[in-house]
């Protein structure tokens, strides 16, 4: 890693490195008056300033670049990618990977999986660069891992992407100084569950003393968001509005036909997988959907039943879905459940036509496993939506 990147920033993501191009197009178009921080997400509707798609013969990779700043600029931001193990998450985050080599960024993939030792490794790797980097930018807050790295990071400022509906739950637990749990997270493991926990509590506690700002301005936190969220304390807020993503994409050309977004709902253990699948049947007879847009989580025996029990064309996409429906083709009416993509799809499709609606959850589809904040997490996600059509759960529970 070279001492030239002042900027570092960690994802673990396809969408969390989404979110760090977004972010760095943003801080490249600012730059050096830059626009105002927000202390909230303004209304979508007549956005100004929205770019529209890249002009005829524009080049699609070319770098974004400050005004001012000279070829090569991107050498301030280096992304360090910390992939997960599965397969479609890699798969998708080498991809992402290629588009920010070609906007000029410099990538580093550090395996910090797949091993008792690898995350020691990925540490010591990391080391010298963590400490010398004068600003740092994550995508997941509630990771373990960036936050043992947050225990070597020296820099006064630091910046949190999105990473989906959970920057929702972090603004809200660090407002409250709670510790940083995920929503659909629940107890377990036991004894030794509890004695990890115990032993972990250390590092938690200094991850949420680091992610307040410090009084006096010393300590500065950023949240760059298309999520409803309203910052706390110092911390100040900037929006994002898919800017790189409907620059660099579309617009994109409309089918008559709808798509479903699938969701990981039943993977993480909230919703009940024949309950889901009913709600699925029913809504692709009420609004004739074609596609299903998979999650990169799903598992492909439920990708089959689905198929199988809907007639629905599966697509495995191999980027975010946003980057995906601002390329096109795209279905004129997009549904969803309560998901990521409700705040962020009206941003990336603005001014296209696309219709992006969302269908509720009713707490009869929840397992007997799922956090008791799940019901009322997903109704939030869903009640806070700008720009789409609400599907009540009743549409969906009841056919099939």
């Amino acid at each position: 890693m070279t001492p030239s990147a002042s900027t570092l920033a960690f994802v673990e993501s396809p969408v969390q490195l989404l979110n760090v191009l977004e972010w760095a197009h943003a801080e490249a178009a600012s730059a050096p008056g830059g626009a105002p921080l927000l202390g909230a997400v303004p209304a979508q509707p007549g956005r100004a300033g929205a770019r529209g798609p890249a002009a005829a013969g524009e080049d699609e990779a070319a770098p974004v670049r400050a005004p001012g700043r000279p070829a090569g600029a991107g050498s301030w931001l280096r992304i360090v990618v910390l992939p997960p193990t599965d397969p479609m998450s890699r798969g998708q985050l080498r991809r992402m990977a290629g588009l920010a080599r070609d906007e000029g960024y410099g990538v580093v993939w550090q395996e910090a999986r797949g091993g008792r030792l690898a995350p020691l490794k990925a540490l010591a790797a990391l080391a010298k660069d963590v400490r010398a980097a004068r600003r740092v930018v994550v995508g997941d807050p509630f990771s373990r891992y960036v936050q043992l790295l947050l225990t070597l990071v020296r820099a006064e400022e630091l910046v949190v992407v999105d990473d989906g509906t959970a920057t929702m739950e972090f603004v809200a637990q660090t407002a409250r100084g709670e510790r940083l749990v995920r929503w659909h997270r629940v107890g377990g493991g036991g004894l030794p569950g509890r004695v990890r926990e115990l032993a972990y509590a250390p590092v938690s506690a200094g991850a949420r003393r680091r992610f307040t700002p410090a009084a006096g301005g010393g300590r500065r936190v950023e949240v760059f968001s298309s999520m409803p969220v309203t910052v706390h304390g110092g911390m100040t807020l900037r929006v994002n509005e898919f800017a790189w993503t409907r620059a660099r994409f579309g617009p994109p050309r409309l089918t008559k036909g709808t798509d479903l977004v699938g969701t990981s709902l039943v993977e993480t253990g909230v919703v009940d997988p024949a309950r889901y699948l009913d709600a699925v049947r029913a809504l692709t007879l009420e609004h004739g959907a074609t596609r299903y847009f998979a999650h990169r989580r799903e598992s492909a025996q439920k990708l089959r039943t689905l198929s199988e029990a809907t007639g629905l064309e599966i697509v495995r996409p191999d980027l975010p879905l946003e980057l995906i429906a601002r390329r096109g083709p795209v279905g004129r009416t997009i549904v969803s459940f309560p998901s990521t993509v409700v705040h962020t799809l009206p941003y990336a499709l603005t001014g296209t036509g696309v219709t992006v609606a969302v269908c509720d959850v009713e707490a009869a589809w929840l397992t007997g496993s799922a956090s008791p904040r799940a019901r009322s997490f997903l109704a939030g996600v869903t009640e806070t939506a700008r720009d789409v059509h609400r599907l009540p759960a009743q549409t969906a529970s009841a056919v099939g």
